[in-house]
């Protein structure tokens, strides 16, 4: 019962974020949730209501039969291949993949192999032929697989109890003329890397999507001159705090990165110096994704099995291969379809985010 309850906890961490699954999927179906329902999600993600009166709720929706907890599901094939997000270091990840390996042939009682590729490129492509039927990717790539191969997100990684973090505009203290995304145009600025998520990708492609910038062509070029044409100079300062280092030296007037980049990478003293502008909005977390051609009942059978991975007998399991601490239920639109069509929008910029994970170069 207790796991019961943790897993309906972490289910509903889903239902109030930012990017989570919703508890219904049409107008008619909400209807049916009690307001006080409602209120409870609302309080208690403000922290008014504890997680036990929260779990209560959760647990009548599911007793009055308004969400349905899937049973057990048929599994259609002898074999999953599953592939991981291609790191420099495959040797240290190979052993924690094999604990994995391990676990998912106990619950699902059939063989599982692990690839560990250098590059998305071979995921992609063995996805696409049905070679490989399930992987954990970043943000970008998985658009970008999801785009090519049809593949689907069902799972988003929680960190820190988010399945998500935000891109933020940050100037110095002292400087008035700078507040909000737009003010950034014509200014000095510094980016991350032309892959960044929170520090190029999110900010450059809400300008271009609100019809600040305008790209005159459809290749990376494009993108660069549109640069050029948007801000009196920019750098890719090669990280958060090298960005940031820029901007405390006078040498831009903005730096993009995420919320926490200062309280992670700078000291007390230098952080005060800095002023965040504005929020743009969320980075989504690493994705499982499923082959198109995966069946209904392997993947739910599959999902369930993963779900496995947040109880605490199991857990380590999951916090060893990228940190996080649990997997909720999601799907491609919602978790990663707006930063898609960032991406989408950055021409030539999908290449450059799949050879930014290739090893092999």
């Amino acid at each position: 019962m207790k796991q019961q309850k943790m897993m309906m906890l972490i289910a509903a961490i889903a239902v109030v974020g930012v990017t989570a699954v919703p508890l219904v999927q049409n107008a008619q179906a909400e209807s049916l949730i009690p307001g006080w329902i409602k209120n409870n999600a609302g309080w208690w993600a403000d922290g008014t209501v504890d997680d036990a009166t929260f779990l209560n709720g959760i647990e009548f929706l599911v007793e009055s039969g308004i969400i349905g907890v899937s049973g057990s599901q048929s599994i259609d094939v002898d074999t999953l291949t599953i592939g991981f997000i291609p790191v420099e270091k495959s040797e240290e990840l190979t052993p924690k993949a094999e604990s994995l390996e391990k676990f998912l042939e106990d619950e699902l009682q059939i063989d599982v192999e692990i690839v560990v590729p250098s590059n998305y490129e071979t995921i992609i492509e063995g996805m696409r032929f049905g070679h490989i039927d399930a992987a954990f990717m970043d943000t970008g790539p998985a658009w970008i697989t999801h785009q090519r191969t049809g593949a689907e997100a069902v799972l988003a990684e929680l960190v820190k109890g988010k399945v998500n973090y935000q891109a933020t505009v940050w100037t110095l203290a002292e400087n008035d003329s700078i507040h909000s995304l737009e003010d950034t145009l014509g200014k000095k600025v510094a980016f991350t890397s032309i892959t960044g998520s929170s520090g190029f990708v999110r900010p450059m492609g809400t300008l271009v999507t609100a019809g600040h910038v305008d790209i005159q062509g459809d290749d990376l070029v494009a993108l660069k001159a549109a640069l050029n044409d948007s801000f009196e100079n920019h750098a890719f300062a090669g990280g958060y705090k090298a960005a940031l280092e820029m901007l405390l030296n006078g040498n831009v007037d903005v730096a993009f990165g995420s919320d926490i980049a200062p309280q992670k990478y700078l000291e007390l003293e230098d952080q005060v110096k800095l002023r965040p502008v504005t929020t743009i909005g969320p980075v989504p977390s690493h994705v499982f994704m499923v082959n198109s051609d995966m069946s209904e009942g392997t993947q739910k059978s599959l999902v369930d099995a993963l779900i496995k991975l947040n109880y605490d007998e199991h857990n380590e399991i999951l916090t060893n291969l990228y940190g996080a601490e649990a997997l909720v239920p999601t799907t491609t639109t919602m978790h990663i379809g707006e930063f898609g069509t960032f991406i989408d929008a950055l021409t030539g910029l999908d290449q450059e985010i799949l050879d930014k994970y290739n090893k092999s170069k």
